[in-house]
């Protein structure tokens, strides 16, 4: 999967080489989805785990990523991609006291493995919302990487929240090239926690609300 180039960082800066954005079409959304399947079944070395030979801080937008080597998914999941933001949001008066008792039962079944599976850790791109995917007329590049090892699912369920062009399509060729578990569709709230939570902690009372929203429908499953 194609990355933009980074030119140069300084403190406070990053400059990326400039990518001319062009019309989104249908080859280029399979060849984006095929691409995304390869890139995460080049595997990570544990759940959390940064890029091979990387051990600098990590970030998802401004917030810290915190690493890890867990070889459980929902433990790892839960402690570190979904509560620590939560924290931060009740902070932030964007969760309420009885919306923060639902999320936390929610975070206890996924710590608990009942959505762990056999699959191994994947090669994210960690922040894969549609401002992070540009469209060129060589095809998609995405910028903005929070590379880490965690389930493919969550990728594509970041990619769903926030919209993408042609998305059913992505979808499509991903599973076409390595096919995606039953149910994923079912399971797509469970891997919108983590944006949620993240955007809840700094971005308004409306992504407390989703973010309530998705963990009632984790509770459902």
């Amino acid at each position: 999967m194609r990355t933009a180039r980074v030119l140069a960082v300084r403190p406070g800066t990053i400059e990326l080489e400039r990518i001319e954005t062009a019309r989104p079409t249908l080859e280029a959304a399979r060849a984006f989805g095929a691409a995304l399947a390869r890139t995460h079944d080049a595997g990570a070395a544990a759940f959390g785990s940064p890029p091979a030979g990387y051990a600098g801080p990590m970030f998802i937008g401004r917030r810290p990523l915190t690493t890890a080597r867990q070889t459980r998914w929902g433990r790892f999941y839960a402690r570190d991609r979904v509560l620590p933001y939560l924290v931060e949001a009740v902070k932030a008066d964007t969760v309420t006291e009885r919306e923060e008792r639902v999320i936390r039962t929610a975070c206890d079944r996924i710590a608990a493995g009942d959505f762990d599976d056999a699959e191994a850790p994947a090669r994210l791109h960690g922040d894969l919302w549609n401002g992070n995917v540009l469209w060129s007329a060589e095809g998609v590049v995405l910028i903005d990487p929070a590379a880490h090892g965690g389930h493919r699912e969550t990728d594509l369920a970041m990619l769903a929240l926030f919209g993408c062009p042609h998305l059913d399509e992505v979808f499509a060729a991903y599973d076409a090239e390595i096919p995606l578990r039953a149910g994923w569709r079912e399971r797509v709230p469970v891997h919108q926690l983590h944006p949620l939570a993240v955007h809840a902690a700094g971005h308004g009372r409306s992504y407390g609300v989703a973010l309530v929203e998705a963990a009632e429908a984790t509770l459902a499953l």
